[in-house]
């Protein structure tokens, strides 16, 4: 598994689907999916995916953390 952080390509809104689909080894199409269909469902859907949108790092900081740490 990789580190969660939001890709610079192939995301629609926020990423956040792209990024967990990198993280668990699916297609960004089928996280999509499973996310609308939770979506159907009640609960925190759209507040959750808005906090992680914000919480989690875009891709390119990541790198560029990396590469000054050495």
């Amino acid at each position: 598994m990789s580190r969660l952080a939001r890709p610079t390509h192939g995301r629609m809104i926020g990423g956040v689907c792209a990024a967990l689909a990198q993280r668990f080894g699916t297609s960004v199409t089928t996280m999509r999916v499973i996310f609308l269909v939770s979506c159907l469902l009640p609960g925190p859907q759209f507040l959750l995916y808005i906090a992680l949108g914000i919480v989690l790092p875009s891709e390119d900081k990541v790198q560029n953390k990396a590469q000054t740490a050495w």
